[in-house]
């Protein structure tokens, strides 16, 4: 470890503002799928919202404990837990790294789809029915239109009882929008159908979200330090705009009590219609909880840069623990704000739904005109530059750490002149670039967050219970700063809620076989540990995984937790099966 670049290490230059600022990228996160959790769960998304940020803020706690105890290691504290389970089975420690690993690169492909659609509304939009051009191209081309014209036929099969006249003028102006929407914007070079997984899109979608993905690498190739300096310009320009956008609606007075008060699920995902709370509404309520924690338990990625801290004793614990307090406030005011202005109908509209429209509708939260939305459309951009760079800053050192440890290859352990860690981002980029031609269209989209999902639910209820496993194992290893126990045993019982979640909620997602296409991805760590473990290290750790424990080289030391690790295993695979099968979605 050293301050200096250039000695091919990680480099200590970082304070814990600096974490601070990378991990900003995180409240922006609300806005990936704030649309769908108002979709699923109705008038209790902000709830869902809010109840979601409490648990990931308990939860840090116990992860801002085991950050202290480990200095000298960079990944976040998916490394840090997974140390306690090493112990009971070399596969589970890695299975933890990897599931936080392939939750959190995802926000790399799914910001930058929703980006590229902004720029194509900006650079080549779709016209409206009811604009001029349109108007013009109707009006130029009507008299080619009968009622014998096939497209008119099944215009007034499918809505029964129109007249010949509107049914013409209908199908004239969907031809018109047709015939008018730029080339680029539809354009497609090809797709590719993979069984059990869904359809790679080549479009345009996909080269605008790869370039950008490209500027963000280059960026983050100068270092940490060069990195957390963007991100603070960023964050200051997003986030204050966007705190605005929740406190003036309530400062106003234009929120809606009736958005936000009667709080029952829907009948069914997206019918906007009030239900009630039977095994269906608690479903889509635990559905709800489930895709909210993807975003809001995020800042835990405060304490991904231990090993480039200045001074990781002090640093690792005001970096959670502030990060936490930020997302407290976002998590909180965007969704009320957002549903108290738009109610249910306003959340299910489509743009709302994939993200493209939420720019326009934060404008419009605060009054502004024209000219106020179109600088929310461009600060929603910026925003989504925040998230990805706090997604590759961390989901990278993940790998990198990981590789360190002895769980993934060696190349992924290598930095470059400014301690970079440039193998695993370009790992990273590689991934995601597969991932954004599978987000490229709105379906696939949430397919990849509820798949990814799986990981991360897998990854906090592995690293709650190390909490405890390392207070047994590990009690002979300093602690700069120590949770409460009995927060310890609270987030214990919550590691078993969010078993809860992902049992019953990876399905209302529209994807029936979510948990289980999750659980599969999330299997494919063990063919790659087997090679790095016993190909590559002849069945033992490195020195170093061994020094950072304060074990001697090849002793993992006792299992004085004795079976209680396993029973927690089991009692988690028992919850995650028997919610899979209690809940289910309503009819």
């Amino acid at each position: 470890m050293t301050t200096e670049t250039g000695s091919g290490q990680m480099v200590r230059a970082l304070s814990w503002k600096g974490a601070f600022w990378v991990a900003a990228g995180v409240p922006p996160l609300v806005l990936f799928s704030i649309g769908g959790i108002a979709g699923t769960t109705g008038k209790l998304a902000f709830a869902v919202w809010m109840i979601s940020m409490v648990m990931g803020f308990l939860q840090s706690f116990t992860y801002a404990e085991m950050a202290g105890m480990f200095g000298n290691k960079s990944g976040g504290t998916s490394v840090y837990g997974a140390t306690a389970w090493l112990r009971y089975g070399k596969l589970i420690a890695p299975l933890s790294v990897w599931c936080n690993w392939f939750a959190w690169s995802p926000v790399l492909s799914l910001g930058c789809a929703i980006a590229a659609g902004y720029i194509l509304n900006a650079l080549f939009p779709i016209p409206l029915a009811d604009s001029q051009p349109v108007i013009d191209w109707v009006t130029a081309n009507l008299a080619s239109y009968t009622a014998e014209t096939q497209s008119v036929i099944d215009y007034m099969a499918a809505n029964a009882g129109v007249a010949v006249e509107d049914a013409i003028k209908a199908v004239a102006a969907t031809d018109g929008v047709t015939a008018l929407t730029p080339a680029f914007r539809v354009w497609e070079a090809f797709q590719i159908t993979i069984p059990g997984l869904g359809n790679l899109h080549f479009n345009s979608t996909f080269v605008i979200g790869v370039i950008l993905m490209l500027i963000i690498l280059m960026i983050q190739e100068r270092g940490i330090a060069s990195t957390a300096s963007a991100q603070k310009y960023l964050a200051i320009i997003v986030l204050v705009p966007l705190l605005l956008v929740g406190l003036v609606p309530i400062l106003t007075g234009s929120i809606n009590w009736m958005n936000v008060t009667n709080l029952v699920p829907p009948t069914a995902a997206y019918s906007g219609v009030d239900g009630e709370w039977n095994i269906g509404g608690w479903t889509l309520f635990l559905g709800g909880m489930y895709i909210a924690a993807w975003s809001t338990y995020g800042f835990e990625t405060a304490v991904c840069y231990t090993r480039e801290l200045k001074d990781p004793k002090t640093d690792t614990f005001r970096a959670i623990f502030y990060s936490g307090l930020l997302c407290i406030v976002f998590f909180f005011l965007i969704p009320f704000s957002f549903q108290g202005v738009l109610g249910q109908e306003g959340m299910l509209a489509s743009g709302i739904v994939d993200g493209t429209g939420v720019g326009e509708a934060l404008g419009n939260m605060i009054g502004g005109g024209p000219v106020i939305t179109q600088i929310f459309v461009i600060l929603m951009i910026m925003a989504l530059f925040l998230a990805i760079m706090t997604a590759m800053a961390g989901s990278s050192r993940t790998l990198y750490q990981g590789s360190r440890d002895g769980w993934l290859p060696k190349y992924l352990g290598e930095v470059n002149s400014h301690g970079a860690p440039r193998n695993a981002m370009w790992t990273d980029f590689g991934f995601n670039v597969i991932l954004l031609a599978l987000a490229s269209d709105i379906g696939g989209y949430f397919y990849v967050l509820a798949i990814s999902n799986v990981g991360y639910i897998l990854f906090n209820f592995l690293n709650l219970n190390a909490g405890w496993i390392h207070r047994i194992d590990s009690a002979h290893m300093e602690r700069p700063w120590k949770a409460p126990t009995w927060l310890i045993g609270v987030n214990t019982l919550l590691a078993f809620v969010n078993a809860l979640f992902l049992g019953a909620g990876a399905k209302v997602w529209g994807y029936e076989n979510a948990l289980w296409s999750g659980l599969i991805f999330a299997a494919f760590i063990f063919p790659v540990f087997w090679y790095r473990h016993y190909f590559q290290d002849g069945g033992k750790f490195p020195k170093e995984a061994y020094d950072d424990m304060g074990l001697a080289y090849g002793d993992l030391g006792e299992r004085k937790a004795g079976m209680l690790p396993y029973l927690a295993l089991l009692l988690g695979a028992v919850v995650v099966l028997w919610s899979n099968w209690f809940f289910v979605l309503p009819v």
